[in-house]
């Protein structure tokens, strides 16, 4: 078996309102806007990324603004909670500066852990989690909202809601690594690489459903990392022999990513984790242009017409909330 995937490389979702959700990130959540693309595959439309100072693999959460879709609720076969770590003595800090924003939240505990749990304003499901682990490399925002003490040090976990879960955890035990780290009723806990932060895949099952559906709201795909193209290539080939209809290699310019479905139907990415977003900006000016892959600069003008404005805050003071 190749080396193990050592955790979440990003986290993509559907947004109604990326003005929105760019002042739901960067004013509430502290998150840097680190790169305004386009969405390749339909590249009339944006593709953003938000993440820590240098939207480093493992704290990417990005979105596909897709304002002309249906709003449906989040169900089976798909990634239905986004969790986020935070220190653990900064739970309080949250809880006070959500309140103080207008954002709705509510406290749980699962796993010995406590965590905020909240929805953004297209209605998708996070949590911030009382958990960092110390090898977890990330770097607060200097300029951020959000005091570097306090901000969210990248993913802690992703949920995952199937009507039948069996044929997924033999997926993820046999073929992709991962092992199996606790269970909680229905919940399922299972962590890659060298486990604790964004190594971590909770399974739902939930046979009554409803089933998901990808519209606005939801989240599109989970990519777990690769540490370089030949990593990602014996990956697929792994893939492939378990029976898994896995793209060729795709080439997305920040990095290489290749898609699959588990069987309860989530859409599974491994990407790489470079060459990252400064490839083609500075790390100080992240995210300030219209960042298009080199084979698209022949529609930058018209691109620079078409899609909307965005406005990014330069400081969060401003209440945010939805």
């Amino acid at each position: 078996m190749p080396a193990s995937l050592p955790g979440i490389h990003h986290v993509t979702s559907i947004t109604g309102d990326v003005q929105k959700c760019v002042d739901f990130y960067v004013s509430v959540l502290g998150l840097r806007f680190v790169k305004k693309s386009i969405n390749q595959d339909v590249p009339d439309t944006y593709h953003i990324y938000f993440g820590d100072y240098k939207g480093s693999p493992g704290t990417a959460t990005t979105f596909f603004g897709w304002p002309a879709w249906p709003k449906r609720r989040a169900g089976g076969g798909q990634v239905t909670t986004v969790s986020f770590a935070v220190p653990r003595d900064s739970l309080e800090f949250w809880n006070s500066r959500l309140r103080k924003l207008g954002v709705q939240s509510s406290s749980t505990s699962r796993f010995g852990t406590e965590a905020l749990v909240l929805s953004d304003p297209d209605g998708i499901e996070l949590e911030l989690v009382g958990d960092v682990s110390p090898g977890f490399q990330s770097v607060p925002w200097p300029d951020g909202p959000v005091d570097g003490e306090h901000a969210i040090r990248g993913f802690h976990s992703v949920t995952v809601t199937l009507a039948e879960a069996a044929a997924t955890i033999d997926l993820l035990v046999k073929t992709m690594g991962f092992r199996k780290a606790g269970q909680e009723g229905r919940r399922t806990r299972f962590e890659t690489g060298q486990g604790g932060q964004h190594s971590i895949l909770d399974v739902v099952e939930a046979p009554e459903g409803p089933e998901g559906e990808e519209s606005i709201g939801t989240v599109h795909h989970v990519a777990w990392r690769a540490a370089d193209a030949a990593h990602q290539a014996q990956w697929r080939e792994v893939l492939v022999k378990a029976g898994r209809n896995v793209t060729p290699v795709i080439e997305r310019y920040y990095f290489k990513s290749i898609y699959f479905r588990e069987p309860g139907g989530v859409l599974f990415e491994i990407a790489t984790d470079g060459p990252g977003f400064t490839v083609d900006e500075p790390l100080e000016t992240l995210g300030s242009t219209l960042s298009l892959p080199p084979w698209f600069n022949v529609r930058r003008e018209t691109l620079d017409e078409t899609l909307p404005p965005i406005v990014v805050p330069t400081t969060a003071t401003t209440g945010a909330g939805h």
